[in-house]
C-alpha cells in the first residue's frame, strides 16, 4: 500500500525540517518497538455489541478471512480514550441507524497490530497524566494545562501524529475505498485517509481548535461557530498566519447527540419542569469519566448534596463508569454514602429498568450508584439515566454538548475550558465552577431557585428547535455524500 506523506505540508503550509525529522523518528521508534506490519493483510469480521443491540451495532474484529459488509454500512472509527470518544461514537451510530444505515464499530486500539499498540501506549500516558494533574498543582499548572491548551494546538504537533498514524493503514485492508467512514478521534481518520478511503469524516470533539485534530483529506466537522472559524483560519496553530482550510474541508454541523435523546427532548423537559414546579426530589446525575480523574471535586460535591438527600429534596444518580473501586474511596470521605446508597453493579438490565422508572414515575430521595466493567455499559448508563435526570454534574468534556441542564465542574484538560464557555453562552448550562465555594453556591442555586433551573430547561427546547442538537445526523449525511 502506497501511503502519501502528509507530514511535510499541511493544508498548503510547509512544515520545518526539524519537525519532519522528529516525526519520522517517532514512527521509526514505534516500528522498532512493536514491529513492521505494513505488508500484512488484516481481515475483519463483525460481532454484535450486545449493549448496543437497540441500534444494531456490530464490532469489527480480526478474522482469518474477509467478511463482506452490507451496502448500507457506515464505519464508526474510534479509540478508547476516557469515555468521550466512545460516547460520541455511540451517538453517531445511533444517528446512522435512524437514517437507515448499519453502523459498524471500528476501535483502532483494540487490535493486536503495530498501530494499535502505538495508540494504547499514548493513551496510557494521557490517562496517567490526567490523573496526576488532579493530584499535583505544579504538574497541572506548568505541564498539563499548557500542553492541552497550547502544545496540542500547534500545527507541528499534527505532523508527528500524521506520520505515526501511517502505522494504522494495514488495519483498513478489507474496507471498500468508498465506504462511509466517520471518525470520532483524529487517528482513525488519519489512518483511513492513509489507507485511501474517500468518504471520511473527521468529527472533531472539542470546542478549542487544535492542530492535533487535523486530518487533511477528510471532511472535518465541528459542533460550534467558534470552533469553525478557529479551524478554518488555523488560528493560533503557528507563530505566523497560516493558509486556511479549503471550502470543502470543514463544516459546522451542531452537537453530536444520540437520536434517542434528541427525539425525546420535549417530553423529558416537560417532565423536568413538572418535577421542579411540584417540589419533587431533584434527580442529580453525576458522571465519573473513563480516566477516573476529578475525585477531589466529587468529594466536596457529594458531601454538600448529602444534606439535601437527608432532607428528602435530592436523588443522586452516581455513575462510576468502570471505576467501581471509587465507591470505597468516596465512602471514606463522604459520611454515610455507602450505607445510604443502592448499588447497581450486577446486571445492565437493572440499570435499564431503573432508567425507565425515572422516565415515567416519581422516585424517592436517595442515592443510587452504578458501575460496570463492560465499557459500553459503563458509558451508556449515563445516557440512559440522563433522560430522567433534572441536571447533570460533569466536567466540560463531550457531555457539555448534550441536551440536559449541566452544572460544570472544573475542567481536567485545558482544551475543555471552551466546552463550558460554549454551553454557558448557548444557555443550557451553568458556567464552570472551579472550586468548592463556587460549586456549593451553584448547587444551592439550582436546588433552591426554581426560576434558574426552569430557564435552563426552556433553553434546551429553543436549541432543539434551532437544530443545535442535530450534529450527529449531519455528520452521517456528509459521510454518505463524501467529497
Amino acid at each position: 500500500m502506497e501511503i502519501k506523506d502528509r507530514s511535510s505540508v499541511i493544508f498548503g503550509n510547509p512544515i520545518d525540517k526539524k519537525t519532519i525529522k522528529s516525526a519520522n523518528k517517532s514512527k521509526a521508534k514505534f516500528m522498532k518497538k512493536y514491529g513492521d506490519d505494513s505488508s500484512k493483510e488484516y481481515h475483519l469480521k463483525a460481532e454484535p455489541i450486545k449493549t448496543l443491540d437497540f441500534i444494531n451495532t456490530n464490532n469489527l474484529v480480526l478474522s482469518d478471512k474477509a467478511e463482506k459488509l452490507p451496502d448500507n454500512a457506515v464505519i464508526i472509527g474510534n479509540i478508547r480514550m476516557g469515555f468521550g470518544h466512545y460516547r460520541i461514537s455511540i451517538a453517531l451510530a445511533s444517528c446512522a441507524k435512524h437514517l437507515g444505515y448499519e453502523p459498524y464499530w471500528f476501535d483502532l486500539a483494540s487490535f493486536d497490530a503495530t498501530g494499535s499498540k502505538m495508540i494504547r501506549e499514548q493513551n496510557d500516558l494521557y490517562s496517567l497524566a490526567s490523573r496526576i494533574s488532579q493530584k499535583s498543582h505544579l504538574f497541572n499548572h506548568f505541564i498539563w494545562e499548557p500542553l492541552n491548551s497550547e502544545g496540542f494546538r500547534k500545527i507541528t504537533y499534527n505532523a508527528k501524529d500524521q506520520k505515526n498514524s501511517e502505522l494504522l493503514a494495514p488495519l483498513y485492508h478489507d474496507l471498500p475505498k468508498d465506504i462511509p467512514f466517520v471518525a470520532t478521534h483524529v487517528w482513525p481518520s488519519q489512518g483511513a485517509i492513509h489507507a485511501g478511503l474517500t468518504h471520511v469524516v473527521n468529527a472533531i470533539p472539542d470546542n478549542w481548535p487544535m492542530g492535533l485534530h487535523l486530518s487533511e483529506g477528510a471532511i472535518h466537522t465541528v459542533q460550534t461557530p467558534f470552533a469553525y472559524l478557529g479551524y478554518k483560519m488555523l488560528n493560533g496553530f503557528a507563530k505566523k498566519p497560516l493558509k486556511p482550510m479549503g471550502s470543502t474541508d470543514l463544516y459546522e454541523v451542531g452537537h453530536y447527540v444520540d437520536h434517542e435523546l434528541v427525539s425525546n427532548i420535549e417530553y423529558d423537559v416537560k417532565r423536568r419542569i413538572e418535577r421542579i414546579e411540584n417540589n419533587k426530589p431533584l434527580r442529580i446525575l453525576i458522571s465519573v469519566g473513563g480516566a477516573g480523574a476529578g475525585s477531589k471535586q466529587f468529594v466536596y460535591i457529594l458531601n454538600h448534596l448529602m444534606n439535601y438527600v437527608k432532607e428528602g429534596r435530592a436523588t443522586l444518580l452516581i455513575n462510576l463508569g468502570d471505576h467501581k473501586e471509587m465507591l470505597e474511596f468516596l465512602d471514606k470521605h463522604v459520611k454515610g454514602l455507602k450505607d445510604t446508597a443502592k448499588t447497581y453493579f450486577d446486571t445492565y438490565e437493572e440499570v435499564k429498568k431503573f432508567a425507565e422508572t425515572l422516565n415515567t414515575k416519581d422516585v424517592e430521595a436517595g442515592v443510587h450508584v452504578f458501575a460496570h466493567k463492560d465499557i459500553f455499559e459503563a458509558v451508556y448508563s449515563t445516557n440512559l439515566l440522563m433522560r430522567g435526570s433534572d441536571f447533570l454534574i460533569t466536567k466540560p468534556s463531550e457531555l457539555a454538548f448534550y441536551p440536559v441542564v449541566k452544572l460544570m465542574m472544573r475542567h481536567i484538560g485545558g482544551h475543555e475550558v471552551y466546552g463550558a464557555v460554549h454551553a454557558q453562552e448557548y444557555g443550557d448550562s451553568t458556567f464552570e465552577c472551579p472550586d468548592e465555594k463556587s460549586m456549593k453556591q451553584m448547587l444551592d442555586t439550582l436546588l433552591n431557585d426554581k426560576d434558574v433551573l426552569i430557564h435552563l430547561n426552556n433553553q434546551i427546547i429553543k436549541l432543539k428547535k434551532d437544530g443545535i442538537y442535530d450534529g450527529g445526523y449531519e455528520v452521517i449525511k456528509l459521510a454518505i455524500k463524501g467529497r
